[in-house]
């Protein structure tokens, strides 16, 4: 079941995964066709997948048969976890960056919220360097958090600069990790932010 093609950006990560998530399931925010899904559990993690396409939930389901619950939902509605339930993963890579500031920003602390104080968040990032997919370049980023969201090919797209990546986490995170990446996946190469962060106390 492992991710197919030259995108293995998780391959790096999954001594840690391993060993955050603790035996629990890692929950996963736009699973989307469920290649990620099948790299955590052919780590031999458990995964809670949640994807908002209904025809990638059954691909999804079709790729990872087993050790994955998919839940077809917006991940921006309760996560289907039991009541005060806590994790040791979230994962949300290409996920968290189609949405306002201020719902980001919500979503950014029901994350907070969900991890157990030992738990960690991996996540990728649109990066406005992603001239082939909607990034205006660095000019557009003027430190205003809305002047980087916008319609590209009809679907709201946020897209983050350094500094924008920091001002989503500047509260109660520690930035582990962040790394302007290039991804070789699509038709053309996509640039976007790669980061591990930790939950601190509010």
């Amino acid at each position: 079941m492992t991710a197919e093609g030259g995108d293995r950006w998780l391959e790096r990560w999954l001594p840690l995964l391993v060993e955050r998530a603790a035996a629990g399931p890692v929950l996963e925010l736009g699973c989307a066709e469920g290649r990620d899904t099948a790299t955590l559990v052919d780590a031999g993690l458990q995964v809670v997948a949640i994807e908002l396409s209904p025809e990638a939930v059954e691909r999804a389901r079709a790729r990872v048969p087993v050790g994955a619950q998919f839940h077809c939902q917006d991940f921006r509605d309760a996560f289907p976890l039991p009541e005060g339930a806590t994790v040791g993963v979230v994962l949300a890579s290409l996920s968290l960056h189609y949405f306002e500031w201020e719902a980001t920003l919500a979503l950014v602390r029901r994350i907070h919220r969900v991890l157990r104080p030992d738990g960690v968040l991996l996540c990728r990032l649109n990066s406005v360097n992603d001239l082939h997919y909607g990034g205006r370049g660095p000019s557009s980023a003027t430190g205003r958090d809305e002047d980087c969201f916008y319609l590209f090919d009809g679907f709201p797209k946020r897209f983050f600069d350094r500094a924008a990546v920091e001002r989503l986490f500047a509260g109660g995170w520690h930035v582990r990790h962040l790394e302007e990446v290039t991804i070789d996946r699509y038709a053309h190469p996509k640039v976007a932010w790669e980061t591990l962060l930790e939950p601190l106390p509010y």
